[in-house]
């Protein structure tokens, strides 16, 4: 179907990579990482990206604005911002923090009268205080599904030892071979290639001896292998495919949100879950728009945004959806997605991905293999304990933190037709925003 050039924009879920941050390991059979920073550049980055954002949804001359969106001051029963607050230290919520102030400036219109007349304008110039829920990957797993998951990293391993990545060993043996002197001790590998490729690109853009001796083709030759690495770490060909886990566990809030914003007696316009890299790669393969567009089988950069706009056909009847991705610094592009050279009904997206997503801890205690972890040993537990068919309440199983069951995703696809009477729950938020970092940059863009 073609894109309907004059569809209102009902609203639109953005799942946005964290900024530029200080370097850092992770595990390549296991993908636990060690904790690291985000740089004043990554909250710039995100400042800045907010700020493009405003201007593409909030303003009321832009013809993306967002049709019911409060233009002024931050609407809290608009909006829905969430964090991964997993391995990767304080980065990508410090970004969720420096993408609300682009989002929702400082404005002396956040001011109060007293009751003797004196107007008091909020602090910082009228900061907008903007709460963002983190997401604790010890006890949700939505946004961080791959840690702690053994059938997956029993699938790296297996992707280790395929014909296609030994021969991959081979082809890259004289480059990777040149690369030691350059890496600082880490192990110049192809298992090891994300972590080659993040040193060298953290040392390019922070170290200036760094950068004026690393030889010119280096860094793109090694994000090359890197994109190749991570891609074929990240996606299944069947979508409910364990390797697909980074994005089957985000599919529920992502559904929870696209709907809520197509009920018309339901406030909600706009959601950000601000995420690391690798949920992209499995969700852009599942939604078939790497399979129409090569470039988006790769890492994306600091600072990008996928957009899933919903909107309403001038013709009227149901909602669709417009697939727009900016990677770092490039602008917003319009990407097919599902099959489609245009827009998608709301009730494709469901159809195809609801039955391969994780909407429970439970069920990913399962998917994954893990006993243990991450809430699965007291589930365990739990469970042993129950009589037999007794169910486990549903705080036991451990909702998502935004997620939506399966059963009423399903739901959903009946009542698409009635979505004036279709509602949902709000999730609860876990952390508002106290601090204030508002340095500008510029939009460089990295990987990790």
């Amino acid at each position: 179907m073609s894109s309907d050039s004059n569809s209102t924009v009902l609203g639109v879920v953005l799942l946005v990579r964290h900024g530029d941050r200080q370097g850092f390991y992770q595990d390549p059979n296991t993908y636990a990482a060690s904790a690291t920073s985000i740089t004043p550049l990554g909250n710039a980055q995100e400042v800045q990206l907010g700020g493009l954002l405003r201007e593409l949804y909030f303003d009321g001359s832009s013809p993306s604005h967002i049709q019911n969106m409060n233009t002024g001051l931050f609407n809290d029963s608009q909006v829905l911002i969430r964090a991964d607050a997993g391995d990767e230290g304080g980065v990508i919520y410090d970004s969720a923090i420096s993408l609300t102030q682009g989002l929702w400036p400082n404005t002396t219109a956040w001011n109060t009268t007293l009751a003797n007349g004196t107007n008091v304008v909020g602090p910082l110039g009228g900061y907008q205080y903007v709460p963002v829920e983190s997401v604790e990957s010890t006890n949700d797993v939505s946004l961080e599904g791959f840690t702690s998951c053994n059938t997956f990293n029993t699938a790296i391993s297996a992707f280790y030892n395929t014909t296609e990545f030994q021969q991959k060993v081979n082809e890259t043996k004289a480059f990777l071979n040149e690369l030691p002197p350059y890496l600082d001790g880490r192990p110049a590998t192809l298992v090891n290639m994300y972590n080659v490729f993040d040193y060298m690109n953290v040392n390019n853009i922070h170290n200036a001896n760094f950068s004026k001796t690393l030889p010119p083709t280096f860094l793109a030759q090694a994000r090359d292998l890197a994109n190749w690495h991570e891609y074929n770490t990240f996606t299944s060909e069947q979508l409910n495919g364990i390797s697909n886990i980074a994005g089957r566990t985000v599919v529920p809030s992502m559904i929870t949100g696209l709907t809520r914003i197509a009920n018309a007696s339901d406030p909600l316009s706009f959601m950000v879950e601000e995420i690391s890299y690798k949920p992209f790669l499995s969700l852009f393969n599942m939604t078939g728009a790497t399979a129409a567009n090569s470039s988006l089988a790769g890492l994306v950069d600091y600072a990008s945004a996928w957009a899933l706009e919903v909107r309403q056909p001038s013709s009227g009847g149901e909602p669709v959806l417009r697939f727009n991705f900016k990677n770092g610094s490039d602008i917003f592009r319009t990407y097919a997605f599902l099959g489609s050279t245009g827009d998608v009904p709301l009730s494709t997206f469901i159809n195809t991905l609801a039955p391969s997503a994780v909407n429970t801890t439970t069920e990913w205690c399962g998917v994954c293999g893990n006993n243990q972890d991450r809430g699965c040993g007291a589930l365990a537990q739990a469970s042993a304990a129950a009589k037999p068919h007794q169910r486990i309440s549903p705080v036991g199983a451990g909702f998502l933190g935004a997620g939506l069951t399966l059963a009423v995703a399903l739901m959903a696809f009946g009542v698409l037709a009635f979505l004036g009477v279709l509602t949902f729950g709000r999730p609860q938020r876990r952390r508002a925003v106290k601090n204030s970092k508002t340095e500008k940059g510029s939009g460089d863009a990295d990987s990790a």
